[in-house]
């Protein structure tokens, strides 16, 4: 099938709205040693928060968060390992596991704004795109057409070629893109990390593209 896509917009951004909940902060404020905070205001909670995070190390702060938030992925060791990496590197962009990315972004922000620049920045991408038609789209099957407009030295073309041609699984696919939300009848916004689609990286705003699907069977 052919589709017709239109890119409106491709913006990078150094945080993601709600990436963070009111009780992400509670629970980290009492992580941090403060309890009881009687406030259920966002901003006020993220100011505690940072001011909270200032009485420790970097490397214990960072500890702290990836606890909370991956424990259930990351073992004692590895939090130990990566809080001390993630000074010196993208860690958001550069762990093997790319299932990890998206909230290793979030924290690695987070303890960027905390400190004032000490963790290095990274960027998120977000583009919004018209595609008709507008059924059965799949985050596999949108990274496939974005293909045709992004530039040849892209990391995706790069890391996945097989994959966008079809001739191999692309279960990846789905932690490339963070999030995908639909803003309209046939208009979506697409959020992934700038590691994998830059703004500059775009070609054409306007064209058209169609997707070979993966069928096991296949023998190339």
């Amino acid at each position: 099938m052919k589709y017709h896509i239109i890119i409106n917009s491709v913006t990078t951004v150094d945080i993601l709205q709600n990436a963070w909940t009111t009780e992400d902060y509670i629970q980290l404020l009492n992580a941090f040693g403060l309890e009881d905070t009687g406030s259920s205001n966002p901003s006020e909670l993220l100011e505690l928060l940072f001011m909270a995070i200032s009485d420790f190390e970097p490397n214990e702060a960072a500890a702290l968060i990836l606890d909370y938030k991956l424990s259930d992925h990351l073992n004692e060791n590895q939090i130990e390992q990566m809080s001390h990496d993630m000074l010196l590197d993208k860690i958001s962009e550069e762990y093997a596991d790319i299932s990890l990315h998206h909230q290793l972004f979030n924290i690695n922000q987070l303890l960027h704004k905390a400190y004032n620049g000490t963790f290095p920045s990274a960027k998120a991408t977000l583009i919004e795109f018209e595609i008709s038609p507008n059924k059965e789209l799949s985050k596999e099957l949108i990274l496939k057409l974005l293909d045709k407009t992004l530039a040849s030295n892209n990391v995706i073309k790069r890391l996945f070629s097989n994959q966008l041609a079809g001739k191999e699984s692309f279960e990846e696919a789905e932690d490339i893109i963070w999030d995908l939300k639909t803003t309209g009848m046939s208009s979506y916004i697409l959020t992934t990390s700038e590691y994998w689609m830059s703004r500059d990286e775009f070609k054409d705003a306007e064209f058209d593209a169609t997707a070979q699907e993966f069928e096991e069977d296949n023998e190339d």
